[in-house]
């Protein structure tokens, strides 16, 4: 398409150059000498009119051809870039902004249309067109056309210039766009506690100051526009026209040039304004740089399947290995000598349930995160089914492993929708799943049972029965590994003994780690594993851990009882 549209830049700007040949022929041959042949004439003005329909037709052709490659070029690098945002291993949106993400993916990629439409376009016919006027004026008179050449330089100090002045004003204001943005998907979405803490006023007042400095540097690029641009060039134009008009003054001038200064007056403004074009395009040129950089930067980020370094394959059958977890001397550090795991050494056999418990900082969390395969582990390893946890396809470990988050996470969409999450699964399958996590009964209670919409956030629904959706979805993939995240930590005691009923009847079927802040969700696991200041403290069922006498599980647990 590309080609295509470059082969009609320069069909239309061959047509553009020979209109103002064919109007010199006309004076010079039948105008000036009183040579009236009307027959000729009319061929020569025909020529004229025809050339300028075609350069039309032409162009409108190349510009559709050059539009359809913008949007397709959008449209696929938008694709891709998002898709590889979907790929990110969690630590990089430990550092990530939302806004900016959205930003990135939205206003950024969009700028390449601009690159395409209106920078190539314009570069690429000006480009032509100014070739192929020098061309013609050389063959017309070569001193002439040396005057024009000898300004071009003007141009060059007028790009330069305009380059230093507006590049770091156009890169602020990018990066100030993406800030524009992540501030309002903030407020947005914390609204409830900015209004509690009656913070408006203070949030208000720092968008506004984002938003006037974005529109100082928005202002010192138009500034640098305003100056070096348009004006100065057209101003350029006089000079060269003057110029012209002075040469022929000098010297003695036959009836037969006369044609030869109507071309070169025609040929000056198809010169100087290519020249105008290509250099206002660098305003647009600079945004798109930018933007492209930006988004070159996040495709640079390695992907979740290129951190673990495994080869694809198929999901593989279920493995013989007697442990489903195995970890061995694991250390981890978010922070150089801030060590969070010391030396962590466990085995969950298949089938096992088991929970992790612990005050605040005790690594819990950290351990999830490494089990989950969020962060690398750089000293010990982690073994699932008996194989090291960087050595499984990122598809095939995603298969095996469920989660169920602390704060269940719903699109606004069906019941249905939440629970496949795109994975196609039967109505059997999805109905397998959650009544397996009690959340059939709720869900057929509503007016369209499994169709009917949640609301954005799951606003219809309960804390409880978000979180009985989330079980329900990680069994819906029927996972071999099930991970909760301290999943019942914000819903009611009715609630929390359901998911205490559903976990029961999973037991012997698939592994479940529990990180728990409420004890009582895992005093039936076959497990607690109790951790303190990332070491394994205790490891026991209920029973035993609270027979050790003044123990951190029965002191945890005591105090739990006493709050409640």
């Amino acid at each position: 398409h590309l080609y295509w549209a470059v082969l009609w830049l320069a069909l239309a700007a061959g047509m553009e150059v020979i209109g103002p040949l064919l109007g010199k022929r006309l004076i010079d041959e039948h105008l000036l000498p009183h040579h009236l042949d009307w027959t000729r004439m009319a061929l020569l003005l025909g020529g004229v009119l025809i050339t300028g329909w075609i350069a039309t037709i032409v162009r409108y052709l190349q510009l559709v051809r050059l539009s359809g490659v913008a949007m397709r070029s959008v449209q696929r690098l938008r694709e891709r870039v998002y898709g590889h945002v979907l790929r990110l291993p969690m630590a990089f949106f430990d550092r990530a902004i939302t806004g900016q993400l959205v930003s990135r993916v939205t206003n950024d990629t969009e700028a390449v249309k601009g690159l395409y439409i209106q920078v190539l376009f314009v570069i690429l016919d000006s480009s032509i067109v100014l070739i192929g006027t020098v061309a013609a004026m050389a063959w017309l008179d070569w001193r002439l056309m040396s005057i024009v050449v000898a300004l071009l330089p003007f141009v060059l100090v007028i790009v330069w210039a305009y380059q230093r002045l507006s590049a770091p004003a156009v890169t602020r204001a990018r990066q100030l766009r993406s800030d524009i943005n992540a501030q309002i998907a903030e407020s947005i979405g914390g609204m409830s506690v900015l209004q509690a803490n009656n913070a408006e006023r203070r949030f208000g007042d720092r968008f506004a100051k984002t938003n006037d400095e974005h529109y100082t540097q928005r202002l010192a690029e138009i500034r640098a526009n305003a100056w070096l641009l348009r004006p100065a060039l057209d101003m350029l134009n006089i000079i060269l026209l003057a110029s012209v008009i002075f040469m022929f003054g000098q010297r003695e001038m036959s009836a037969a040039e006369v044609g030869v200064l109507y071309a070169f007056i025609n040929y000056i403004a198809r010169v100087i304004e290519p020249l105008i074009q290509i250099t206002m395009q660098f305003s647009q040129l600079q945004q798109s740089v930018v933007a492209t950089s930006r988004v070159s930067i996040l495709l640079d980020e390695a992907s979740a399947a290129e951190h673990s370094g495994a080869e694809r394959r198929p999901r593989s059958a279920a493995n013989d290995a007697a442990q489903a977890v195995q970890i061995r001397d694991l250390d981890f550090a978010y922070v150089d000598k801030q060590t969070v795991l010391h030396k962590l050494s466990l085995d969950i056999p298949q089938g096992a349930f088991f929970g992790i418990v612990g005050h605040t900082g005790s690594g819990k969390s950290t351990l999830l995160s490494l089990l989950l395969r969020y962060y690398p582990a750089p000293h010990g390893s982690i073994l699932m089914n008996g194989v090291p946890l960087d050595e499984i396809d990122n598809e095939e470990f995603r298969a095996d492993v469920g989660l169920v988050p602390q704060d269940p996470f719903l699109l606004a969409a069906s019941a249905r929708e939440n629970i496949d999450m795109g994975r196609g699964l039967t109505q059997q399958q999805i109905e397998t799943a959650a009544r397996a996590a009690h959340a059939h009964d709720f869900i057929m209670a509503m007016e369209e049972g499994y169709d009917t919409v949640l609301g954005e956030g799951g606003s219809r629904l309960s804390t409880g029965q978000k979180q009985l959706i989330a079980i329900a979805r990680a069994l819906a993939g029927q996972p071999r590994i099930l991970l909760l995240d301290e999943a019942t930590s914000h819903i009611d005691s009715q609630t929390e003994q359901i998911v205490q009923e559903a976990l029961n009847e999973l037991r012997g079927r698939v592994t479940i780690i529990a990180i728990a802040h409420r004890l009582s969700t895992i005093r039936e696991a076959d497990r607690i594993v109790v951790l303190n200041h990332g070491r394994i403290a205790e490891i026991g069922p209920h029973d035993a851990l609270m027979q050790i006498e003044g123990g951190l599980y029965q002191r945890l647990y005591l105090l739990q009882q006493l709050a409640a």
